[in-house]
């Protein structure tokens, strides 16, 4: 994504999602509690997003311990004629967010109000006021009882009280010098997601290409010219139509051989609309166009983002980690078992949302069907890449120049969630550039404590799209 970042981007659609016992899902997922009526008090106005990203939004929390049916709550800012009426069947259970996105009945101005009223529209239940906007977020810190702040988006999900947890940025793990990787206008502008696979390097293109690369003899890459890589091929959706924006790219266990996986977040055919999938390709063939054998599309339980705000990035981290570190399952409020998916990849992918800066992991499952396991908030303004690196077990979540190129690094925590276990400042030697790409080297690249790392520049400064660095193995 590159000039639409600045962008607003507006939708009809209401949001609502609810997050019971750390657990965000659509509403209807699962059975709630009958609702009953319950001191008013016990719904609070949780977080307001008046710009950036995403639309004027509205969440409520539900801190009490029942079931609250809040059918026909009306919301409105300053002015009293403006109404947002909920729609019937509504209900927030005991640790629930709902999020509701009201730019269709009135905006959010940058010293404005939120107020929540009873279906009377006269008996004030809650409010919050302001005097400049968001940014991005006024968050209460903690959830349904502390003050506001701001804090990143978390529409629907626990708010972002803790940023990187206390931790702050320190500089980059490895030499500060970085050189270009790439010759001269190879690759143009909106190469995006990298994944290094031993000597070869899988590109994702956001017009729709995926690219295979090999080492150039100059410790840096250039486009494979075997089995009509020369230019790249193109990227189809099933059924051979569409163009899929794709963002991010990452391989399971079983290397290329078990296809390539591509995040994509619309059809550029039809650009202004949010398609958030994950595609899988056959790559063994000779042809110039990939047709995806599967399509996971992740759009309708997910927040509503801008078309071109939403999946940046994709990787996948192994079953075996996530079971051998307690690594919670958000859908089921206990430890993650692989086995009760039935036939998947042997794995859990992680995609990173731009325009919220949300971190999703899904289990994908052979058939088609999907289940949505964890929902962490990065901390950061956006997510351009995600890289799961083996050799030392950890997932790099990155930002491009919109947070200053800042890197962070994320482990699963004692409470078996991932948590943020460092913040990287960008090389000294590397301007602010935006880089939507990031790969890691493996171990066997590893020499004298130091291996390869790169970046993808998707605005091609100076006519180069990749960069080389190192970091610390």
């Amino acid at each position: 994504m590159t000039v639409s970042r600045a962008l607003r981007w507006h939708r009809s659609r209401v949001l609502l999602l609810v997050s019971i016992a750390g657990s965000t899902l659509a509403v209807g997922a699962l059975a709630a509690p009958p609702a009953h009526a319950a001191p008013t008090d016990d719904i609070r106005i949780n977080e307001v997003v008046t710009t950036g990203n995403v639309n004027d939004s509205i969440e409520l929390y539900n801190k009490g311990t029942t079931t609250v049916d809040i059918s026909g709550w009306i919301l409105k800012d300053d002015n009293n004629s403006s109404k947002y009426k909920i729609v019937s069947g509504t209900t927030l259970a005991p640790g629930a967010f709902g999020a509701f996105d009201v730019h269709d009945k009135f905006g959010l101005g940058s010293a404005d109000k939120a107020r929540l009223y009873l279906p009377d529209g006269s008996t004030l239940v809650d409010s919050f006021s302001w005097n400049d906007h968001s940014a991005p977020s006024w968050s209460r810190c903690p959830d349904g009882t502390g003050a506001f702040g701001t804090a990143e988006v978390t529409l629907g999900a626990p708010n972002d009280c803790g940023g990187g947890g206390g931790i702050s940025p320190v500089a980059w793990p490895g030499s500060g010098s970085v050189v270009t990787a790439d010759a001269s206008n190879v690759f143009g502008t909106d190469l995006s997601g990298l994944y290094q696979e031993g000597s070869v390097m899988w590109g994702a293109q956001n017009s729709g290409k995926l690219w295979r690369m090999v080492p150039n003899g100059s410790g840096g890459w250039k486009p494979d010219t075997a089995s009509g890589w020369t230019s790249g091929k193109t990227l189809r959706f099933p059924g051979g139509s569409g163009s899929p924006d794709s963002e991010g790219v990452t391989l399971t266990g079983a290397g290329s051989a078990g296809g390539v996986f591509v995040a994509s977040e619309r059809n550029g055919d039809a650009s202004g609309t949010s398609r958030l999938s994950v595609l899988r390709y056959d790559v063994s063939g000779t042809g110039t166009t990939l047709t995806a054998t599967k399509e996971w599309n992740l759009t309708a339980g997910l927040p509503s983002v801008g078309s071109n705000l939403g999946f940046e990035a994709v990787t996948w981290v192994p079953d075996t980690y996530l079971t051998a570190t307690g690594f919670e399952d958000e859908s089921t409020g206990s430890a993650y078992d692989p086995n009760r998916y039935g036939a998947h990849t042997g794995g859990v992918f992680f995609v990173g949302v731009e325009g919220t800066g949300m971190v999703y992991g899904y289990v994908l499952q052979d058939a088609g069907t999907f289940t949505r396991v964890a929902s962490i908030s990065s901390g950061m303004a956006g997510v351009m890449e995600l890289q799961w690196e083996p050799q030392a077990s950890r997932l790099w979540v990155v930002c491009d120049d919109t947070c200053g190129g800042q890197h962070r690094t994320m482990q699963i925590n004692a409470s078996g969630v991932l948590a943020t276990t460092a913040i990287y400042n960008r090389p000294s030697g590397m301007s602010n550039l935006n880089n939507e790409g990031f790969s890691v080297a493996g171990a066997s690249e590893c020499i004298g404590g130091s291996k390869p790392v790169y970046w993808a520049d998707d605005s091609n400064t100076g006519g180069h799209a990749l960069r080389k660095g190192t970091v610390t193995c």
